[in-house]
Formats: C-alpha cells, sequence, structure tokens
C-alpha cells in the first residue's frame, strides 16, 4: 500500500520500482489523500496498480485501511510514497512475516541523501510514549544480521492480512504519527515478535519537520498510545516522570509557540475520554503478554539521533534513565 498526499515527487517513481520487485507477486495498491499532481491518474493505467480514491485525506492509519480492504494478498506491505524499494526488498519482508511467530517485519530504511546510512533499523519506544529513527544516521553495514526491535517503522513494513483484519488494522481516531508504534506493541502483548530485515532495503527521502499539526498529532497520540496500552500498575509508577515530562514540554510548546497544538491535544483527550476507556478496555483484554516481560522492549534513555535534545537535554536523559532502572526493579 502507497499512500498520496499533496505534492509526491517519488511517487510514481515508488510505484514503479515495487511493480519490479522479484521474487513475489505485487498487486499495488495507491490512496489518493488528496495528491495535487497527476501522478495517481498516470499510476491508474498501470498494470498492477489498483486506485483508492476516498475524496478526502485519510491521514495515514486511514487510508492504509482503506488499501488494506481493497488488496487480495496474504500479505501487507505499507511503503511510504517518498520511499524506493530495492527488487527483492518486499519479497524479504514477505517472507520473514509469514512466520507464525512473527507480528510485523520492517525493513532496513536508508537515507537518500547517503543509501549507506540508515534512516531507521526499527524504532526504539520510551517509556514517556516517545518514538524514534533506531540507527539514525549509522552505517547500514553496523546492522548486518536479523534481529528483533520494539517497534517497526510505517516507512516500510509488511504483517500477514489475517493478522491485520484479527488486530482490525490502524485505529483511524490516530489519524498519523504513532499507528505504527501502537500495530507493533499489540503484536508484542500477543507474544509475537517485530523484526528488522536487513535484506529489505527501502532509500526513503526522510525530511524532518516541526509543524503545529504534527505537534498536536505527536503528543496527542503518544499520550493515546500510553493510556491505552501501558498497564494502569505502569502508569502508576511511572506518573512522576511523566507529569514532569509533561510540565516541561509545556513549557517547551510555550518558548516554542505551539503552545496550541498542545492544548488541543488536552482538549481532544478529554472530550474522546470515553473512546479512549474503550480502547484501552480491548487492548487490555486480547493481550497475553504482561508490562514487565516486555519491559526490555522500552528504552529509559532519550537518545534519538533524528532530533536535537533542547539545552538540558542531556541531564533530563540520564535522569530519566535512572528513573525507568528503578521502575524495572518493581515492575
Amino acid at each position: 500500500m502507497v499512500l498520496a498526499y499533496l505534492d509526491e515527487p517519488w511517487l510514481e517513481r515508488s510505484v514503479r520500482a515495487l511493480l519490479a520487485s522479484t521474487g513475489v507477486t505485487v498487486e499495488v495498491v495507491v490512496v489518493d489523500n488528496g495528491c495535487t499532481t497527476g501522478a495517481v491518474d498516470r499510476l491508474a493505467a498501470e498494470p498492477g496498480v489498483v486506485v483508492v480514491r476516498p475524496g478526502r485525506n485519510l491521514g495515514f492509519a486511514g487510508g492504509c485501511d482503506a488499501g488494506a480492504a481493497a488488496a487480495t494478498g496474504e500479505v501487507l506491505a505499507l511503503v511510504n510514497g517518498d520511499a524506493v524499494a530495492a527488487p527483492g526488498a518486499l519479497a524479504a519482508l514477505a517472507a520473514v512475516a509469514a512466520e507464525p511467530s512473527v507480528g510485523v517485519a520492517t525493513a532496513s530504511v536508508r537515507l537518500a541523501e547517503d543509501p549507506d546510512r540508515l534512516n531507521t533499523a526499527g524504532n526504539p519506544l520510551h517509556y514517556l510514549g516517545l518514538v524514534w529513527s533506531g540507527g539514525f544516521g549509522q552505517p547500514a553495514a553496523a546492522y548486518p544480521d536479523r534481529r528483533e526491535v520494539a517497534l517497526a517503522s510505517g516507512a516500510a513494513c509488511a504483517l500477514r492480512r489475517e493478522l491485520w483484519e484479527e488486530l482490525g488494522g490502524f485505529a483511524p481516531e490516530y489519524f498519523a504519527y504513532h499507528e505504527d508504534a501502537e500495530l507493533s506493541w499489540r503484536c508484542r502483548q500477543r507474544g509475537l515478535s517485530v523484526l528488522y530485515v536487513p535484506d529489505a532495503v527501502v532509500v526513503h527521502r526522510y525530511e524532518f519537520s516541526r509543524t503545529a499539526t504534527k505537534q498536536y498529532l505527536l503528543e496527542r497520540n503518544r499520550w493515546l498510545f500510553l493510556l491505552t496500552l501501558f498497564e494502569a500498575r505502569t502508569l502508576l509508577l511511572a506518573a512522576p516522570a511523566l507529569l514532569a515530562f509533561e510540565v516541561a514540554v509545556t513549557l517547551l510548546a510555550a518558548v516554542q509557540g505551539w503552545l496550541p497544538a498542545k492544548v488541543r491535544g488536552w482538549v481532544w483527550l478529554a472530550r474522546n475520554a470515553g473512546w479512549v476507556r474503550t480502547r484501552r478496555r480491548l487492548l487490555q483484554s486480547e493481550r497475553t503478554v504482561a508490562d514487565r516481560a516486555l519491559a526490555r522492549w522500552v528504552a529509559g534513555r532519550l537518545d534519538p539521533a533524528n532530533v536535537p535534545l533542547p539545552p538540558g537535554g542531556g541531564f533530563v536523559a540520564t535522569a530519566l534513565d535512572t528513573y525507568w532502572r528503578l521502575i524495572r526493579r518493581v515492575l
């Protein structure tokens, strides 16, 4: 599945690379989330391409749900419209995703400006709900082996259709950001692994940006993830760090000018508290693995290479790591 939103200069290149995949039969579903060029119309004429036109922007979560509903394959792969997969990438992902013990297979996503270096080799999860690109900027050669990671990256990953349907796909309420983290963690809560596949090479035109809308979604969805997926005991133990960090983020938002976006996230959570409670009951009821067993996949130290920490961030990262070590002893 590939989503098309606004100007997508790499979209056609991305789709044609998928169609040229080797070792696997490919059907490419393109979801028009509001592409502003003629790329989607041109791709619609390509054999092997199915175009879904919802008529509005469904976000990454809703767009993937719409694409999955139109797809017919046994394995679903998500690939960003600004990412180009190597010929054997989909076959490598599909082979791993098909293993019964695997939840999600995530690709070796490389930086377009330097394809020998990583955009992500799977994403870490911090106990504050923060997620970042694992291995960002490091040589891909330093990650030569298949290995378990905390979370898959939605930029390029795959899972079995039956598992996707069992999980109900993405919750459209996420809209964008953290939906891939939720899907990965739900797999882990069912005892399934999340695996990094080094042979599945995908080059990504990665651009890190901060906008008010993105900040709103990142902060809102971070809390949505925590409130629905972590056990009550975990949240209680982490509460001092969560509250302290919330104060710090709020002050930072005020200084940087995105406080209204932060407040908007609180308002959404309050207005949708009923849905959040219902979602929490569902996700807690389906799990078979406790947080204590999953804690080894949760990071204590905050060290995102793709996001510069504000002044004093090093001290905060050390304090957070120390506190997580204490939590793990009593979790």
